[in-house]
């Protein structure tokens, strides 16, 4: 099997703990060739963003472009977008692709808890929803998707189960925000619940486990796995690199991908 190829849509961290930093080393780890659209490019390290300068439309798009003409893609990853306008071209040029896994993670607020999505970029998500394969939202992103109150895991699957009568899209509902063991349940484009559940791994370096877990169910995607099969491979590989982390930072630290050393059959 040639060496799947994925396109990873979103921000750039300056810290080199989420972003397009923690895509590339999750695809790269994982065996996959990654290429990037760049959305924003952002000033940030473990304690926060400090500021956001989005890439102008055309030059994402002109990215994308780029490599699908010359190189080819297996599966799409979405992250952080930077703005409504670039949004909406994204869903025109990914509606192109046929038959290729998107991976949406709608990003809206860094693990820091600096702001990375407006209202405009929120409402825009809808449409990439509609043309994505999975999304993989966490508890105030299910909130703000739509507009329930989300406080623990059977509240996260209603959310999730609205997403998909919506979208058809499957939703992977991240719990790591609720009190008690790490419960995360994917409720996929027919209906199908899956859960996993698991201890909390106590730990500062936290940042880009969002990033990390997209990118790594797109590189499973690219490779044929099953959905579940996928999701539950990525879960295992953020846990792994959390475990692996350098201890970077004096705040939310990068996590340890690239020395996790996982290969596909792992």
């Amino acid at each position: 099997m040639r060496t799947p190829r994925i396109l990873i849509v979103a921000g750039s961290d300056s810290g080199g703990g989420a972003g397009i930093q923690a895509d590339i080393k999750t695809v790269s780890t994982l065996g996959g060739h990654a290429m990037t659209a760049i959305t924003a490019i952002t000033a940030q390290n473990t304690l926060g963003v400090t500021a956001v300068h989005p890439v102008p439309t055309a030059m994402v798009i002109a990215q994308m472009d780029a490599v699908i003409d010359d190189i080819g893609v297996d599966a799409v990853k979405i992250g952080m977008i930077g703005s409504a306008a670039t949004s909406e071209a994204l869903a025109d040029r990914l509606e192109r692709l046929r038959d290729v896994p998107i991976v949406l993670d709608p990003v809206m607020v860094a693990t820091s808890g600096a702001t990375l999505a407006d209202g405009a970029i929120i409402a825009a998500f809808a449409r990439l929803m509609d043309i994505a394969t999975v999304a993989t939202p966490n508890a105030p992103e299910l909130a703000a998707l739509t507009g329930l109150a989300v406080g623990g895991p059977a509240e996260a699957v209603a959310a999730a189960r609205l997403l998909v009568d919506r979208h058809g899209c499957s939703v992977l509902a991240k719990g790591g925000h609720f009190e008690g063991a790490l419960v995360d349940s994917l409720v996929d484009f027919q209906g199908k619940l899956f859960d996993w559940t698991d201890e909390r791994i106590e730990s500062r370096s936290t940042h880009g486990t969002g990033c990390t877990l997209a990118s790594g169910i797109a590189v499973g995607l690219a490779e044929g796995l099953l959905m579940d099969e996928a999701v539950g491979r990525a879960r295992a590989f953020v846990r792994a690199a959390m475990m692996a982390a350098p201890g970077l930072g004096a705040g939310h630290g990068p996590m340890g991908q690239g020395l996790v050393r996982a290969r596909p059959s792992h």
